[in-house]
Formats: C-alpha cells, structure tokens, sequence
C-alpha cells in the first residue's frame, strides 16, 4: 500500500505529541517530521516530498493559514488542526481538506486522513494514467508556466529530479522545462526500452547517450552520475550493445 508522507506542525507539545501519536496509529501514514513552527515546515517542504500537512493555525513566525496560502496548487495538501473556529471558512478557501477543532479525538483525525487519502490519491492515479496515456503515443503533457506542453519522447536527453519538481532537458531547447513531478511516477511511465533511471536524481534516454566516463553519462558539459544502486542494470544495458 502506499503511504503518505506527512508532516505536523504545532507550538504546543503537548498538542504536537497527540498528533504524532495519532499518525503512528495510521498505517498509510508516514511521519517524515514534527515542527514547532511555519517556518520550519517550510524548510522541510524544500528537501522532503510531502503529501500533507497538519496545520495549527497560530504558530509564530509564520501562521498555518499563511503557510497553505503560500503551497503551490498541486502541493501537499492541508488539515488544520486548531482551537479557533473562526477560521474555518478561510480553511476552506485555501482548499483545505478537512478543519479539526481542538479537542478532537483519534476518530476525527481518522476520518480526516481517510478523506486526504481519497482526495491525494485520486489526484496521483490521474497524474499516472495521463502520463501513461500520452507516453504510449510518443509524448508526454506536462504543466509548465501554467501551461500544457507537450514534449516528444525523443526529443528528450535526461531528467532531473529536484525535490518537488523535475527538469526536462531536450535536444530541441537549451532549456529546460519545470514541471511539479514525481521521479517515481515518471520512472514508471516513461518506455523502460528507452528511458533509465540511473541515479535518485536522474532518468537518462538510453538512445541519446553518446559518451560515457569514469562512470559518468556526458551529454555536453553536464556529467550525469550512475550510482551504486543502479549500476548493475546500467552495465546490463552496456553489455547488450558493447561490441567486441
């Protein structure tokens, strides 16, 4: 099953270890970090890829409600949990998904994880199929600026993979497109016959690779690193073309 990853944010400890307790009693849920304050939240979104975030509201430094009026659109999704009521219709036009109104019970923030669950992974399934559907034709479709661009498989070189985001580097354009992607949803949608992940941070088309040296895949200036983790099936690949 796949589990979301989470963060929970609050000032108060107390509060703070009632929510950690109760996201270790969720089985699709993985905590990746409980933070005192917006702030340190934000830090987090910049190195981890997070799928939802429990908000108190008042924090210092930076507000809950401020912190979700700051995510992308296609970010981590929100559940607020807090001790004013009056912000609740605020929640709601940040797109939260749920508002938890202190005290609340390990039954209500069930139910609200249950809800994010639904809502985040419809949201991923839809991302997959239009990748897979697309890719199936030669290209793929993917939101960049605010808007849809379409981008031929071969006219890929690599891809990197940055946090919350990838970069689409192409032969066609000195630069590169930035779209909010996951490596692993692109890794399993991509032609594996042409496309390879060769580093946590990089899936290379196999049919571009012109260079290689010292363990390194060169494509201009950029040396693009194959890790230990991927090197067996890179040598396999090597080996079915190697001639002799």
């Amino acid at each position: 099953m796949d589990k979301l990853t989470c963060i929970i944010a609050d000032d108060e400890p107390l509060a703070l270890s009632l929510l950690q307790g109760y996201v270790e009693k969720i089985p699709f849920l993985e905590l990746v970090k409980a933070c005192h304050s917006g702030i340190e939240v934000l830090g987090h979104l910049e190195e981890e890829n997070i799928d939802l975030l429990f908000l108190d509201i008042q924090m210092p430094g930076l507000s809950g409600m401020n912190l979700a009026k700051s995510l992308h659109k296609d970010g981590p999704r929100v559940i607020f949990t807090t001790a004013f009521e009056q912000y609740a219709i605020e929640g709601y036009k940040v797109d939260a998904i749920d508002y938890l109104l202190k005290p609340f019970g390990f039954e209500d923030f069930l139910n609200a994880a249950q809800k994010a669950k639904k809502k985040i992974l419809e949201q991923k399934n839809t991302t997959k199929a239009t990748l897979a559907d697309s890719s199936a034709h030669g290209y793929i479709i993917v939101k960049s600026d605010y808007k849809l661009k379409q981008i031929a498989l071969n006219d890929i070189l690599y891809i990197e993979g940055l946090k919350d985001y990838v970069k689409i580097y192409r032969k066609s354009d000195n630069k590169a497109i930035l779209t909010l992607l996951s490596m692993k949803n692109l890794e399993v949608t991509l032609p594996s016959e042409q496309f390879m992940r060769v580093h946590r941070s990089f899936i290379v088309n196999l049919n571009e690779i012109q260079t290689i040296e010292r363990g390194n895949i060169i494509f201009g200036e950029r040396y693009i690193p194959v890790s230990d983790k991927y090197k067996d099936v890179f040598q396999f690949f090597l080996n079915k073309r190697f001639l002799e």
